[in-house]
């Protein structure tokens, strides 16, 4: 049980635990769903270890946090007030070593941030370090991560590191060290500076947002003054016609996600290619009541297909998001029936 006089030994994680345990479900649910995986682990675990808590305590730990906050003010965090904290309290290597994970990908460890890091990049990496290393490294990155990445390298230097990693043994505490060491010098520092995301990508998702006149209109009047950035703006954005690039067991998911109502809607505006893969992905009587949905509508405005169709492709992106689907899957790959 933790007493009054066990006060100064609570750790962040256990008053963090207190807090919101205090505050009841409704609102603890509420702040979970604020915090980094990490954080609702680290939190999620005092919880379960704290045992009884007397009263006192809880009442000196919300005088505590409301003096604090009564004597803060309005409070701004950034990443830069984050560094000058650091900085003054640590040496200036290890702060930058600290703001160089915290703007990296997420993960305890180096190998979890490294299963963070997008396959196409990591594999750009690592086809220029010697065979051995990236046998290392793979070995430390979950299965499917490895997998991904391997199939990216250049043919024979992919079988080259296949060959180191079936004659490596346990590897040196050392040499795994040397190795996280360079990751993080190297690859982790220059991917944290180039973690600022890209303006074109930025643009793309806030065009899939508009409707499709004001969408044409904002791209043809970009392409008359910077086709470049108009055409990298075209590539990187998902349209609903972009869902022909599923294959049908991602349609499928989709399907039994999507609102029943917008599917009739959305497919009224669609190609017949397009409709054609929904309706090979429904049974037969599905299909039919599907046709007989939208025959019915009779016409319709432009608006209301458009804003069922963003939604279809909102639930596609929060799928392929979850991992449930592949938005890339398709077209281009081969397909075993």
């Amino acid at each position: 049980m933790l007493k009054a006089e066990d006060y100064r030994s609570i750790t962040g994680a256990q008053k963090a635990a207190i807090l919101m345990l205090a505050l009841g479900e409704d609102q603890c649910s509420r702040l979970f769903g604020l915090m980094h995986e990490d954080e609702i682990k680290d939190v999620s675990a005092a919880m379960a270890q704290l045992g009884p808590v007397r009263a006192e305590v809880v009442e000196r730990l919300f005088a505590d946090f409301t003096d604090n906050m009564g004597n803060a003010g309005n409070l701004v965090g950034s990443f830069e007030s984050t560094e000058r904290l650091l900085q003054r309290s640590l040496p200036r290597e290890r702060a930058a070593q600290i703001m160089e994970e915290i703007r990296g990908p997420a993960g305890r460890t180096m190998w979890d941030k490294l299963g963070n890091v997008n396959e196409a990049v990591l594999a750009n990496y690592l086809k220029n370090e010697y065979p051995q290393t990236v046998a290392v490294v793979l070995s430390k990155v979950k299965p499917e991560h490895a997998a991904r990445v391997l199939v990216l390298l250049p043919e024979s230097f992919a079988m080259e590191v296949i060959m180191r990693m079936l004659r490596m043994e346990s590897v040196q505490k050392d040499v795994l060290d040397g190795v996280e060491r360079t990751l993080r010098a190297e690859f982790m520092s220059n991917l944290a500076r180039s973690a600022r995301r890209d303006a074109h990508e930025l643009m793309a998702e806030i065009f899939n947002n508009l409707d499709r006149q004001s969408e044409t209109r904002f791209l043809v009047a970009l392409e008359e003054r910077n086709r470049e950035a108009a055409e990298r703006i075209k590539a990187l954005m998902f349209t609903f016609d972009d869902l022909q690039r599923l294959g049908q067991p991602a349609v499928q998911v989709l399907l039994r996600e999507v609102e029943k109502d917008k599917l009739p809607l959305a497919l009224k505006g669609a190609s017949e290619a397009l409709r054609a893969l929904f309706f090979r992905s429904l049974s037969e009587r599905a299909g039919k009541m599907l046709r007989e949905e939208i025959e019915a509508l009779g016409p319709v405005k432009l608006r209301q297909v458009d804003e069922a169709q963003a939604a279809i492709v909102a639930m596609a992106k929060e799928l392929a998001a979850q991992g449930r689907i592949e938005i890339g899957e398709g077209k281009d790959e081969e397909v075993v029936y």
